[in-house]
C-alpha cells in the first residue's frame, strides 16, 4: 500500500514537472509557433517555401522595420494582403504577445 501511495506521488512529481517546462517559452513565442512560422520563418526572414510562395516580406524589409507595434499588431487582427486576418481567432493580448515575440528579430 505504502508502495502505491509512493508510486503515485512520485507520478504526479514527474507530471508536474513535465507540465512546467512546457510552459517555459512565453505564449507569444509559442503563438509565434503555431500561427506564424510556416510563413514568416524562425528568424522572420520568410525563407520558407509558403513564406517565398505568398511573398511575405521579411523582418529586414525597410517597410516592415518602419511599422510600430500597433501597426503590427493591427495587420495581424485585420489580416494583410494573403494573410489571414486573427481578429476572433486570437485575443488581442496574444496578438500582443505574438508581435512582441516577432519584433525580436528587428535587431
Amino acid at each position: 500500500m505504502k508502495r502505491s501511495v509512493r508510486s503515485n506521488i512520485v507520478l504526479a512529481v514527474v507530471a508536474s514537472l513535465a507540465c512546467t517546462a512546457g510552459f517555459a517559452q512565453s505564449s507569444g513565442e509559442a503563438l509565434y509557433k503555431e500561427k506564424c512560422l510556416n510563413c514568416h520563418g524562425a528568424d522572420g526572414m520568410a525563407s520558407s517555401g509558403v513564406g517565398q510562395a505568398m511573398k511575405v516580406m521579411p523582418v529586414s524589409n525597410p517597410q516592415v522595420k518602419k511599422m510600430t507595434e500597433e501597426e503590427m499588431d493591427a495587420k495581424v487582427r485585420d489580416g494583410m494582403g494573403k494573410m489571414q486576418a486573427y481578429k476572433g481567432d486570437l485575443t488581442d493580448a496574444q496578438i500582443k504577445s505574438s508581435v512582441g515575440y516577432f519584433r525580436r528579430f528587428l535587431k
